[in-house]
């Protein structure tokens, strides 16, 4: 063990200096250099190899269970285990950030509350059967963008999205009519978003009404009510909003659309889902 370390920085400490300092002979290291590298050692080579690729190609998104699970769609059959042994001797960590939740509710309102339909029952199967729908907020030096988005249940596939400088119904409205447009979902699909006033709108309920959709909203106060849709806008600030710094609303547009189209529906693999992507989900299930 102590041979590897000094091998690891022997860029940073003269060779002679380390083997006293770690209190072996340098021809002990010499020898230890000297010997061919084990059938193990050669493997976890080509794994971590395969590590750094996997990291770099999904902009260090991806932890240990994800890294392993591609590893896997690829053939490698290595352990979690190893994989997170490999990631911590090399310092290789998923991108980190903290959990919050922006204050875009305004649930105190005297429009009509739809009763919570839903009622936190997540395992969903058929795709375009429940719909959840959120607003969130990204910071932008010419101030904040909303985002708007509806996400399937069954297969977690951002189906529709919109952006505005406000949060007012017409953003809400735009998401539900892009999903509406590319999904085109049969009568009796439950939408399930919070009590904002832009969900409780008029013009809301009437597009909801010409989709022949059932309305279902969560309990004041309570953002577990839309688990799903939390976990996918944490998601989205962890692994975009909080790397950059956008100096326009345009710069955050261009880099919200590439993440959502691009990368979330198409390429990241979800826990949720069995480790496969969104639209995977949506290609088994037609």
């Amino acid at each position: 063990m102590r041979f590897r370390v000094i091998a690891a920085h022997a860029d940073t400490w003269p060779i002679r200096t380390a083997c006293r300092v770690l209190g072996v002979s340098s021809s002990g290291y010499y020898a230890w250099r000297a010997r061919p590298d084990s059938a193990r050692a050669l493997t976890n080579r080509q794994i971590l190899a395969d590590i750094r690729r996997l990291h770099a190609s999904h902009h260090g998104r991806y932890g240990s269970p994800r890294l392993q699970a591609a590893l896997r769609a690829e053939g490698r059959h290595v352990s979690r285990g190893r994989v997170e042994r490999l990631m911590r001797a090399h310092g290789i960590q998923a991108t980190a950030g903290r959990r919050f939740r922006p204050a875009t509710t305004n649930s105190r309102h005297a429009l009509p509350v739809a009763p919570n339909l839903l009622n936190r029952q997540f395992a969903v199967t058929r795709p375009n059967t429940v719909w959840l729908a959120d607003i969130t907020y990204l910071p932008t030096g010419e101030g904040w963008l909303y985002l708007a988005a509806v996400l399937d249940l069954a297969t977690r596939k951002v189906v529709g999205w919109s952006m505005r400088e406000h949060m007012r119904t017409e953003l809400a409205c735009a998401a539900l009519i892009m999903a509406i447009q590319r999904q085109r979902p049969t009568p009796g699909l439950l939408l399930h978003s919070d009590r904002g006033s832009q969900y409780a709108a008029d013009d809301y309920c009437r597009l909801l009404k010409a989709a022949g959709m059932r309305q279902s909203m969560s309990r004041r106060g309570n953002c577990l009510d839309n688990a799903p849709m939390e976990s996918f806008f944490h998601t989205l600030k962890v692994e975009l909003v909080q790397q950059r710094q956008w100096a326009t609303r345009n710069e955050a547009r261009r880099d919200v659309f590439a993440y959502i189209e691009s990368y979330y529906n198409r390429q990241r693999i979800h826990s949720a889902l069995g480790y496969q992507t969104p639209e995977q989900m949506e290609h088994k299930a037609a």
